[in-house]
This record gives C-alpha cells, sequence and structure tokens, in this order.
C-alpha cells in the first residue's frame, strides 16, 4: 500500500505540474483521483499531494523510459517517474546486468509495443453490445469482461475522448491506466527461463522509480 501510494502521489505531482491542480479541466488528474480512491488512499493525503505540486518549491518528476533485453531474449520496457534519473538509470542498469540481461538504447525495443489506454469498471446492469457500439466514436478499440469486471481499450491518444464518455453516460471508473502491447511474443520458453525473466521484473516493481514495466513474454 505504501509503494502504491508513492506512485499515485508521483502521478498526481505530475498530472499538477503539466495541467494545473483543478481535475475538472485535468483528465489526468481526475484518472490519478479516481485511481487514489481505489487504492483507498486518504482524501487528505491527494489534497497534500496537489497542494504540494501547485508550490513552485516542489521537486520535479521526470517520465524516463528505459528499455532492454532481460534474459532469453525478452523485450522489456521500464517505465519511471523520477526525481534523479542518474540514481534510476544505474538502478536499472544493475538489475538487468544482475539478471541476465542488458539495458537497451532509446528506441531499440519499445517500437515493438503499442500504448494503449485502459478503463476499468464494473458491469452492473449495462449492455456491454450496445454499449460497445455507443462507445466506437469515443476510440475504443475493445471491450473485455470477466465476470462483472469489464475493461475497455483505446489508442492512448483518444484517452481523455474516452474517458469523457464514459463519465457521460454515469459510468465509475474504478481504475484508468496504460499498457504497452507488444506486436508479437516470445515463445517457447520454458518454466524456469520464464522464471528468471519474472524475477527481473519483480525486482523491477519494487523500485518506487518504476512505475510500470511491460514484456513482450507469452
Amino acid at each position: 500500500m505504501a509503494k502504491a501510494f508513492t506512485r499515485i502521489g508521483r502521478e498526481i505531482a505530475i498530472s499538477v505540474k503539466e495541467g494545473g491542480p483543478n481535475p475538472d479541466t485535468n483528465a489526468r488528474l481526475r484518472a490519478a483521483i479516481q485511481n487514489s480512491k481505489t487504492a483507498n488512499m486518504p482524501k487528505e493525503r491527494v489534497d497534500a499531494a496537489i497542494k504540494r505540486a501547485s508550490s513552485k518549491e516542489e521537486k520535479a518528476f521526470e517520465e524516463v523510459t528505459y528499455e532492454g533485453y532481460g534474459a532469453h531474449g525478452v523485450a522489456i520496457v521500464i517505465d519511471t517517474q523520477t526525481d534523479n534519473p542518474t540514481r534510476t538509470v544505474a538502478n536499472v542498469r544493475s538489475l538487468f546486468v544482475k539478471y541476465g540481461g542488458a539495458l537497451g538504447t532509446n528506441g531499440s525495443v519499445e517500437y515493438m509495443f503499442k500504448k494503449k489506454a485502459v478503463f476499468k469498471f464494473n458491469k452492473g446492469s449495462l449492455s456491454l453490445d450496445d454499449l460497445e457500439l455507443e462507445l466506437i466514436d469515443a476510440g475504443l478499440n475493445e471491450l473485455q469482461s470477466d465476470g462483472d469486471a469489464v475493461i475497455a481499450y483505446c489508442d492512448f491518444y483518444d484517452f481523455g475522448k474516452l474517458g469523457k464518455a464514459l463519465e457521460a453516460k454515469g459510468i465509475e471508473v474504478t481504475e484508468s491506466t496504460y499498457e504497452k502491447i507488444p506486436d508479437f511474443f516470445k515463445e517457447g520458453l520454458t518454466d524456469a527461463q520464464a522464471e528468471d525473466v519474472i524475477k527481473l521484473i519483480e525486482k523491477f516493481e519494487e523500485d518506487d522509480d518504476v512505475s510500470h514495466v511491460f514484456s513482450n513474454m507469452k
């Protein structure tokens, strides 16, 4: 929970610096606040994060993406939110080396992934067939459901458009985020080889500077 709060706090800070402290006019901040509710982050902590981010004295966080290959040729993309890129890249490089991989140059891996916006909400009494038709003009690519849980995907540049369309329909989004989905997968790994890659991904995710990790492992 502490790690979740730290990452949401950084997302709030970046959102406020980017689009201002008013969630009514800042879609990214609005999404961060919604995610804070899902994570049960106290409202006073959210308000304090917004206030701090509005201050000129508050340290700035940068969004930096690192990419490379893990063990057994698996492509990995690491998105970070950091106030010290020198520290962050050193940590990322060290983990790649320790677990049999190598940090790559910008563009060496990320071109294999497509960035998609992701919205999660409860189905309730909604008709997904009808909803899918109604949201196509808002950029919807795909709806997936598992019991009462629904996930909507769109191209990332339609994030705000689809988010507003869901709001207009009175749908309460429980989480909004993004995924980088590989164009093709690395297949044929043994269980032991897959475990090598999973260990590396887990180590990346333990780093407070890391916000998302994506790979093309099947």
